[in-house]
């Protein structure tokens, strides 16, 4: 599963917005956007779908910009995953019914039962655990120390063997 750049761009201005501090205090998106090489008119669009989700404030005048609606600590990755990017589904087949079960669109009957759901609904819910379990303030907390030391041994997947592969120093 990929996020696409709407999430990458989306948790970088959060991140930016949230380094900020207490009190939090606005910040023009062309500064963010100049900070980090990220084109205005994407960003906009995107702090748009942020702003709806009740994730972060504007202010407007000289003094103006975007700010955090609630503390860093408070907001999670699902939050702003799913304002940006809308449900959470490793594959297009699943998705959440409004009771909260996890269904599978080629499943037309209750005697057809799809072989990889298992297997996508972990995934889902891995990642939507993972999401939810993450917040804000430890992005922040993480940007200001390595989150691997240099060298660190990371697993990959490749079929048939097992593989590492090591982080520059």
């Amino acid at each position: 599963m990929m996020f696409s750049t709407k999430t990458e761009y989306g948790v970088r201005v959060m991140v930016e917005l949230a380094r900020r501090g207490t009190p939090p205090v606005p910040i023009p998106l062309a500064e963010i956007a100049s900070k980090d090489g990220l084109p205005l008119a994407y960003l906009e669009h995107l702090v748009a779908r942020l702003r709806k989700a009740g994730l972060v404030d504007s202010r407007r005048g000289s003094r103006g910009g975007y700010l955090l609606a609630r503390p860093a600590g408070e907001i999670t990755m699902a939050e702003v995953v799913q304002a940006l990017e809308g449900a959470i589904a490793p594959i297009e087949c699943i998705s959440e019914a409004a009771d909260g079960s996890i269904v599978c669109s080629r499943e037309s009957s209750p005697d057809h039962v799809c072989p990889t759901k298992l297997l996508w609904t972990r995934v889902r819910m891995s990642i939507v655990s993972t999401l939810r379990e993450t917040t804000l303030a430890d992005l922040v907390r993480s940007a200001s120390q390595p989150a691997l030391p240099a060298g660190a041994i990371l697993p990959t997947l490749e079929i048939g063997r097992p593989q590492t592969m090591t982080t520059g120093a």
